[in-house]
């Protein structure tokens, strides 16, 4: 027998082997043989939705301890008329009054509401009230001279310096508060709104903005600095101005930095700039889609800027879904496959597309197997602690992509644990319908 005759016949011999062992289309149905997916695919179960919530609740319960103690004799101080300059914060892995624990507050809010399980409740409760305790003893002790530098406990809420200082707690202390959960808050909430509305860097029609990295820039990221927190200022006081200042907000970012034949946002946007870098960056589009959902939750049904805010929602999340990658996540640069998969940014879109299913804000038939397939992947990345790994750190603004490429990614990235228990919960309550179905291997969800 000649070589090629021979080969022949062993390549034969291969795919008849083979073809015993799978099956072929003749044998077995090969669109339903088992796919080895990067990310489990089928929808998650309650329970097992709840597990993973559990897990990272867990997690950050035991690393943010809510405490004051003594810096010389590490004795926890529990009386505020104890309090001296060696006073205080105890060391813990984040920080209580940083804008991604504001998310995480409002988060906690959340899983409390959606799963009836009051220990996600209490963590807010017990820490916004050991804040309404010390704050203002910190503050008094610093303007009678009793800390000596300017690094202090809890300076961030008492001295704001920039939305991100401001905006996501007082949202989540007015949630807390219209809730039921505090009622001790609104000192604090009066004073950060006043600098969201009164006090940050505005462009002369209203936009909120900053003088950095360059004059008169505005950063996407803004959008959920602020927004949540004039919303909520409209829902708990019932004054119109926050909601039409929210509204606007949308409006003058979006006509300023959506690209609407790609149906995302960039980055950041200068005054002085002829043309601006298009930086697609997927945490701040999160921030941005995220700010609508906030915004649509208590914006009156007949406000004239409620049609708007749907509609440039309703925008985004179609563009959004054209990036999504088919491991479920979404990469750092949403338009630049060679960039990084991200997990902050998956996590909110996750949380995002789903609560607007969830309120019939979007089709749950054409996005809410894009939800799943989000929130699948988001759990690949919760380690044995509880920690959520993949989440880019804290990132300015740049006009060069290596800047957006090498971003670091850590465990100890606060941004991530808000939105991984956000788009738990939601995912949750979406899981409550019982509506995702398999259909001929597909994830499919029917009205």
């Amino acid at each position: 027998m000649k070589k090629n005759q021979l080969l022949f016949v062993c390549v034969l011999f291969s795919v008849f082997a083979r073809a015993q062992k799978t099956g072929n289309d003749v044998t077995a149905p090969l669109h339903a043989m088992k796919v080895d997916y990067p990310v489990p695919y089928q929808p998650m179960a309650k329970d097992e939705i709840k597990k993973v919530l559990d897990k990272v609740f867990n997690y950050l319960d035991a690393v943010t301890p809510a405490q004051m103690i003594n810096k010389k004799t590490n004795e926890i101080v529990t009386d505020v008329t104890k309090i001296d300059s060696n006073t205080t914060l105890q060391k813990a892995d984040f920080r209580l009054t940083s804008y991604e624990w504001g998310v995480t507050y409002s988060a906690m809010l959340w899983a409390g509401e959606i799963t009836g399980d009051k220990k996600y409740t209490n963590y807010v409760k017990d820490r916004f009230n050991f804040l309404s305790t010390w704050i203002p003893a910190v503050k008094k002790l610093k303007i009678a001279g009793g800390y000596s530098n300017n690094n202090y406990p809890l300076k961030q809420p008492i001295e704001p310096h920039a939305l991100d200082d401001a905006g996501a707690v007082c949202a989540a202390m007015i949630k807390a508060t219209t809730a039921g959960v505090n009622n001790n808050l609104r000192s604090q909430i009066d004073h950060l709104i006043d600098w969201v509305a009164n006090k940050e860097f505005r462009f002369k029609d209203g936009t909120l903005a900053r003088n950095r990295p360059q004059k008169s820039t505005l950063w996407l990221d803004d959008l959920y600095m602020g927004v949540p927190s004039l919303a909520q200022m409209g829902k708990l006081t019932g004054d119109k101005k926050y909601f039409d200042d929210a509204v606007n907000q949308i409006k003058l970012f979006s006509q300023r930095m959506f690209i609407k034949e790609k149906g995302v946002y960039m980055h950041g946007w200068v005054e002085s700039m002829e043309t601006h870098p298009e930086f697609k960056w997927a945490r701040a589009n999160g921030w941005a889609i995220m700010a609508m959902c906030e915004l649509l939750d208590v914006l009156p049904e007949n406000h004239e800027g409620r049609a708007y805010v749907l509609q440039q929602l309703k925008a985004h999340a179609k563009g959004l879904a054209s990036y999504q990658s088919g491991s479920g996540f979404w990469h750092q640069l949403l338009d630049r496959e060679d960039s990084y998969l991200e997990t902050s940014a998956t996590a909110i879109y996750a949380y995002c597309i789903a609560h607007a299913c969830n309120n019939g804000w979007l089709n749950p038939v054409t996005y809410a197997p894009m939800a799943s397939l989000a929130w699948n992947a988001v759990t690949t990345k919760i380690n044995d602690m509880g920690q959520v790994e993949g989440t880019c750190v804290g990132t300015g603004m740049a006009f060069d992509p290596a800047f957006y490429y090498h971003r670091p990614v850590n465990v100890f990235a606060a941004h991530g644990y808000g939105p991984v228990i956000l788009a738990g919960a939601e995912m949750y309550k979406m899981a409550e319908k019982n509506k995702f179905k398999m259909n001929d291997s597909s994830v499919q969800y029917y009205e």
